[in-house]
C-alpha cells in the first residue's frame, strides 16, 4: 500500500524546497512550531507595498532590478492579488488596516541601511507610491518609517492599543526584512500573529522559504491566504465563536 503524502508546508509556497526533512524533525523533536491561533480583534498590516519593491509592470527579477534596484520583480506581483483578498475582508468587517511605509530617503537617512544598500538612497519619486491595487483608502493609518520594523520609531503600538488589536495579520516585504523584523516584535509585544505565505514576498525564494519556516517555529502562525480567509470570515460573521488556530500540519512543526 502506498504511503500517503504528507499535507504541503505553508512556508513552501513561493520557496526552493530547502527545508529538509532532518531540520523539520528536528524542530518537531524540540517541540516547536505549536498554532497560536487568531484572536478576536485582528489587523492587517501592508508594509512596504509599493513600485519600488515590485516595480511599475510585472518583470522578471533581473529586468525589475533595472528599473529599481529594491525590487523584488514577479514575486511581488504574484502576492498583491493575495493581499488584495485580505485588505477586502479587513474592509467588509470594518477592521483597522495599517500602512507601514519607506517614506522618501534624504540625505540624512542614510545610516548603516544606506551604507550596506547604497540603491535604496536613489528611488524616485514614484518609486514610493503605493501599489494601486492595494493603496490606502480614507481611515486607514499610514506610517512611514526608517528601519525595518514597522514597530520602531512609529507609533504602531499605541494605534493597536487604542483599537483593541490582539492579532496582526502581517503582508508585504520582504519577508527576511520589514516583514520578520516586524514579526518578531509584534511577538515580544504579545500580540498573536499570523502570515500568509503566499501574501509576502523576498528576492530569494530560498530566503524567503527559510524564514517563512523559522517564524512558523517560533513567532507567527503561518499559512496560506485560502486557509487563512475562512478563519477571518468567521470572527466577521461570529460563526467561529471568535477564536481558533490557523490551521497547521501535525508532525511537520504546525503553522
Amino acid at each position: 500500500m502506498a504511503h500517503e503524502q504528507p499535507p504541503a508546508q505553508p512556508w513552501t509556497v513561493g520557496g526552493a524546497g530547502a527545508i529538509d526533512e532532518t531540520t523539520r524533525n528536528r524542530y518537531e523533536l524540540a517541540g516547536f512550531g505549536n498554532p497560536a491561533g487568531l484572536g478576536t480583534r485582528p489587523a492587517l498590516l501592508i508594509i512596504d507595498v509599493q513600485y519600488r519593491t515590485i516595480g511599475t509592470r510585472p518583470l522578471p527579477f533581473e529586468e525589475a532590478t533595472e528599473e529599481f534596484t529594491t525590487s523584488c520583480g514577479q514575486v511581488g506581483w504574484d502576492a498583491v492579488p493575495n493581499i488584495a483578498r485580505l485588505l477586502k475582508e479587513f474592509r467588509a468587517a470594518g477592521r483597522p488596516v495599517l500602512y507601514p511605509h519607506v517614506a522618501p530617503k534624504k540625505s540624512y537617512d542614510s545610516g548603516r541601511l544606506g551604507a550596506k544598500v547604497p540603491g535604496i538612497m536613489n528611488i524616485p519619486e514614484h518609486g514610493y507610491d503605493f501599489v494601486a491595487a492595494v493603496a490606502p483608502a480614507e481611515g486607514d493609518v499610514l506610517l512611514p518609517k526608517r528601519h525595518p520594523s514597522a514597530f520602531f520609531g512609529t507609533p504602531l503600538t499605541s494605534y493597536l492599543v487604542e483599537a483593541g488589536v490582539d492579532t496582526l495579520v502581517i503582508t508585504g516585504c520582504t519577508t527576511s526584512g520589514c516583514v520578520r523584523s516586524s514579526v518578531t516584535d509584534a511577538f515580544s509585544l504579545n500580540f498573536r500573529v499570523a502570515v500568509p505565505s503566499d501574501a509576502v514576498y523576498d528576492r530569494s525564494p530560498v530566503v524567503h522559504e527559510v524564514n517563512l519556516f523559522d517564524m512558523a517555529q517560533k513567532y507567527a502562525d503561518v499559512s496560506t491566504t485560502e486557509e487563512l480567509l475562512p478563519r477571518l470570515c468567521a470572527l466577521r460573521t461570529g460563526s467561529d465563536g471568535g477564536a481558533g488556530a490557523v490551521d497547521g500540519h501535525d508532525g511537520e512543526g504546525a503553522a
